[in-house]
């Protein structure tokens, strides 16, 4: 493990090589539903080397969701709904995150320091969120924008994964559903899982959805009025295509039957 020397911040934090934060799939598809994965990626900038972690600690739900990219390839697929993912790790900076909160750009993940994110200056700090942040949430916006400008209706869905031990405590679901502001369509997506699956369901578990603790959420969904849910997969269960496929066609058929339900409220309400 080492650390790559201060980067000069006379020059760009990615390389002319190095890809641009934000992944695309499916931007044409039809679909009411647009798909997020902040957290997909676990590239980290060459200038900041290792970060000073091993290669076993980079490959750790600390610097990414794992299994998380794949399961919403397959969603978006599925749905035949675009999808947007972030390709560096949550270390380097956090999108998922404001950039005021100290879990941005983390000092410790779960019990481990991340060396590169001590004395971070300024300059360095501004520029991961010139390079990385910025870009990504302001492609998602554009998006959208396009989406409100032409009346189309929008869905919003996050995709995350979930280690099984976090800091000793074994976690006892294998979904999480997750909302805050939204209390008719993301309920609906829980209780088809309930309802058509043996699985232990966390409602808001293992984590609760806050403006303090997110931003795709807050700022992408509930700020427009959309009805938006996040998946949460715990990890260990996560690996293969088999499992992908499975857990793709689970959450595809829980947020399209309550896209209907909630299409239904709607009506009624009318």
């Amino acid at each position: 493990m080492s650390l790559a020397p201060r980067p000069d911040m006379s020059a760009t934090l990615l390389a002319p090589d190095e890809p641009h934060p934000l992944e695309t799939v499916n931007l044409e598809g039809g679909a009411d539903f647009v798909l997020i994965c902040e957290h997909a990626g676990r590239r980290i900038p060459a200038v900041l080397g290792d970060m000073g972690l091993s290669e076993e600690d980079r490959r750790r739900h600390i610097a990414w969701d794992v299994g998380a990219r794949d399961i919403a390839i397959a969603l978006s697929r599925i749905l035949d709904a675009p999808l947007f993912m972030q390709r560096y790790s949550r270390l380097v900076c956090d999108c998922n995150r404001r950039t005021d909160v100290p879990s941005f750009m983390p000092v410790i993940s779960e019990l481990t320091e991340i060396p590169a994110n001590n004395d971070i200056s300024a300059a360095e700090r501004q520029a991961r969120i010139d390079e990385i942040y910025t870009p990504f949430h302001d492609a998602i916006t554009a998006a959208l924008d396009a989406r409100d400008a032409a009346g189309k209706p929008t869905l919003l869905v996050t995709v995350h994964s979930f280690t099984p031990v976090f800091k000793g405590v074994s976690r006892p679901w294998q979904i999480g559903v997750l909302f805050n502001r939204d209390r008719d369509f993301a309920p609906q997506v829980a209780r088809y899982i309930q309802n058509n699956t043996d699985y232990t369901v966390g409602i808001n578990e293992p984590y609760a959805v806050s403006d303090e603790s997110d931003y795709a959420m807050p700022v992408h969904g509930e700020a427009r009025g959309y009805p938006c849910v996040e998946f949460e997969i715990r990890n260990d269960l996560t690996a293969g295509d088999e499992a992908v496929e499975a857990w793709a066609q689970l959450m595809a058929a829980s947020v399209l039957h309550a896209k209907e339900a909630f299409s239904l409220s709607q009506r009624k309400a009318v």
